[in-house]
């Protein structure tokens, strides 16, 4: 992984400018915007969202924001902004404005899990489960740094025993355990994408364990540029130090347009 400097970058907008079929993947919390201690806080500011707009606007590119939060909580941050939105780690997408679920899923292994979850935040103060419509995830970004840490270490230990009776896999994030169906990733999303159609040029972002799928499924594409944020070990060609340096890669890309 390299730390991108103004010659990748000035690479990556040249290879933009001449791509006849672009896909922009971005991730949402830790790469547009930071994590807050409420995730419904942290709306984008006014700059984004014009950069959005315009590689938006641009008829040869297809931007996506790729995020694991629910339909509604991420259609009442960015809803108005006219652009295609992945929901639940690629289990929903929004097109022209209209949401649909791309997946058939069987909620069940929530029976086993929610209760479990409840128990570990019993036992841990400031945690809280979250319920999607596709997966459960506990934060324990608000709890005290060691009780959260080590009671995830435990709730992960109980998961790996059942995660193959359940068809189950598990992300160990920022702070937060998030549990899905194996039939749900950004992996398999991104490689869905890529199969409707041929592109180009790539660029795909993200901070978090949960991007690390799409940027296994890319390694062998040379056409994709794929950016890690933030420390961290990463599978992404790219690292940028953080948000503001996000901003500025695609602010300069959105004046190639």
């Amino acid at each position: 992984m390299i730390l991108m400097n103004k010659l990748y970058g000035t690479e990556i907008t040249e290879s933009f400018s001449t791509a006849k079929s672009r896909l922009i993947l971005l991730d949402y919390d830790g790469t547009l915007v930071d994590h807050t201690p409420l995730p419904e806080t942290n709306s984008p500011g006014k700059l984004i969202c014009n950069i959005l707009k315009k590689l938006f606007s641009d008829p040869a590119s297809d931007l996506c924001i790729i995020t694991g939060r629910r339909s509604e909580d991420i259609e009442k941050i960015i809803g108005t902004l006219p652009i295609k939105i992945i929901a639940e780690h690629g289990a929903m997408i929004r097109e022209k404005g209209v949401w649909e679920v791309r997946i058939s899923n069987d909620n069940g292994w929530k029976n086993f899990v929610l209760p479990l979850l409840e128990s570990i935040t019993s036992v841990c103060p400031n945690s809280f489960v979250e319920e999607k419509n596709f997966s459960l995830a506990w934060h324990y970004r608000n709890a005290e740094d060691r009780l959260g840490y080590e009671s995830s270490r435990k709730l992960l230990g109980i998961l790996e025993k059942e995660a193959r009776t359940y068809n189950l896999k598990f992300l160990d994030g920022n702070k937060v355990v998030e549990i899905m169906s194996s039939v749900v990733g950004k992996g398999l999303t991104v490689k869905w994408l890529t199969e409707l159609k041929y592109y180009d040029f790539i660029l795909c972002i993200g901070d978090d364990v949960t991007d690390e799928e799409m940027f296994d499924y890319f390694l062998q594409d040379k056409s994709a540029y794929t950016i890690k944020v933030g420390s961290g070990k990463s599978s992404a060609r790219f690292k940028l130090a953080g948000i503001n340096d996000v901003i500025i890669l695609l602010n300069q890309l959105s004046e190639c347009v």
